[in-house]
């Protein structure tokens, strides 16, 4: 009898066991089911900082004024590249030669950058004669006649370096109203900070050019 008993007890807490563990699992069962929704919520909460980064690929878009600066400054600065091409011959002055270097050197990367972004924009590259007094060249501001890059052309010595100064002062000033436009009302903030970057760099070289006008 006792061993039966014993049996019976044995039985039971072996009962008790199994549905001790069976509750355990039910609830690592619905713990797991609770991380479910955790797993969830840090896919939310990735998604939800890649829709964050979203905005600012937005803001980052061009805006029509970003892309009239693109289509402007690329003449204007492929005339003043063929007036600066012209001082290596034709300039007397040693400061009237480096400085038409150095325009080369800061404005035909710019050219690539602006061609660069109209291509991204699906927009039309201004054709490379637009700089040789065409009709679009008349429109903005700053930019030389025919006549007047005849006239350039034609010059040499000191004659020169007085036109070239003082036309590329007033190519320069085009430039920097075409980038305050763009500062204004661009949305673009490459171009806006290359409108920023012509402004400072062109305004001395006016400063400069003004100077050595002065000289003359």
């Amino acid at each position: 009898m006792t061993a039966k008993r014993s049996l019976i007890r044995r039985t039971t807490a072996l009962a008790a066991a199994t549905t001790a563990a069976l509750v355990l699992a039910a609830c690592g069962g619905k713990a797991d089911s609770g991380s479910t929704p955790h797993n969830s919520h840090e896919g939310t909460a990735s998604a939800s900082a890649s829709a964050s980064a979203q905005p600012s690929t937005a803001q980052g878009a061009n805006n029509t004024a970003d892309t009239a600066f693109a289509k402007g400054m690329i003449p204007h600065h492929r005339q003043a590249l063929e007036m600066a091409g012209l001082a290596a011959t034709r300039a007397e002055s040693a400061e009237v030669k480096a400085l038409a270097d150095e325009i080369k050197k800061a404005q035909d990367p710019e050219i690539k950058t602006l061609s660069g972004w109209l291509t991204s924009w699906g927009e039309q590259v201004p054709a490379a004669d637009s700089a040789q007094g065409g009709h679009s060249g008349h429109s903005m501001s700053g930019m030389m006649t025919g006549e007047e890059m005849d006239q350039l052309s034609k010059a040499s010595g000191k004659a020169f370096d007085t036109a070239f100064l003082q036309l590329m002062v007033k190519h320069h000033e085009g430039a920097v109203a075409m980038a305050k436009t763009e500062q204004s009302t661009g949305k673009f903030q490459p171009a806006k900070d290359m409108a920023a970057a012509i402004i400072s760099s062109q305004s001395a070289e006016i400063t400069r050019m003004n100077g050595l006008l002065g000289k003359n």
